[in-house]
């Protein structure tokens, strides 16, 4: 025995036979767990399964924590959602619903006109413009004054275009339409100042509506006497390639009728 062995009660200690020994890893003096020690399980995987459960317990508090703050908030977030889209779909339907019905109608009301039937077709129309959704009312307020220059009621068809030209509530592009209706009304059945004072502003350049305010303008200026300002019209709407195909080819003809008649000089219009 090694005296150099502490000893304990007297018996001394002894190392263990090499069989029993565990080996271990040594790594610049620092130790290191065995690979895998037999008959038990591998360390490093209870590490990580310890680590994983962790992280999921303090996971799971985060959420329920979340949702003991912010979970009211939450539901009331998706209730305003979905009553919200239902609140939308339901409008549309009901939108949809009414602008159908006043479609019918005025699809109605044209039928009457177009077989004749005027009066039926001006009443069914007042009722719509009284009870109509949309544009439709306004739509009606026009093709009465349509179903009335039909009739023969060109004043009264002109007073009824001029009252939609002067609604501020009507659309501009409608509103614009009105006049052109009452002016090409008020070639045949008025005077060229008539005419002008709803269409001039229409023939600027830019106005969608120019070739036939200009057309209509310069029809009752070849009526009114003023053979002048109706060629400079008719040549200003030949020459401009924005204008349809036929209402070119008609402002040719005019202007050929205009100068052929002698009413101005050589060459044109100044």
């Amino acid at each position: 025995m090694d005296p150099a062995l502490p000893a304990i009660r007297g018996t001394p200690i002894l190392p263990p036979p090499p069989s029993m020994r565990t080996k271990f890893r040594y790594n610049a003096g620092s130790f290191k767990h065995p690979a895998k020690v037999p008959g038990g399980t591998d360390s490093s995987m209870s590490d990580d399964s310890f680590i994983r459960e962790v992280n999921e317990e303090f996971r799971s508090d985060q959420l329920k924590a979340l949702w003991h703050r912010y979970g009211v908030a939450v539901v009331a977030v998706a209730a305003l959602i979905v009553l919200g889209t239902a609140g939308y779909v339901g409008y549309r339907y009901w939108d949809e619903g009414r602008a159908n019905v006043s479609g019918d109608a005025f699809s109605a009301a044209l039928k009457l006109a177009q077989d004749g039937k005027n009066d039926e077709a001006l009443a069914a129309l007042d009722q719509l413009e009284k009870d109509g959704y949309g544009a439709y009312p306004v739509l009606a307020r026009l093709r009465a004054a349509t179903v009335k220059a039909d009739k023969g009621d060109a004043d009264g068809a002109v007073k009824d275009f001029d009252a939609v030209a002067a609604d501020g509530a009507v659309p501009a592009s409608l509103r614009d339409m009105a006049r052109l209706r009452a002016a090409l009304l008020l070639v045949d059945h008025g005077s060229f100042e008539d005419v002008s004072s709803r269409v001039e502003a229409l023939t600027a350049d830019t106005n969608p509506l120019r070739h036939t305010a200009r057309e209509a303008l310069g029809l009752a200026a070849w009526k009114g006497g003023k053979a002048q300002d109706a060629l400079k019209l008719f040549e200003q709407i030949s020459a401009d390639e924005g204008a349809p195909r036929n209402t070119r080819q008609r402002a040719s003809l005019m202007a050929e009728l205009i100068r052929g008649s002698g009413t101005v000089p050589a060459g044109g219009a100044s």
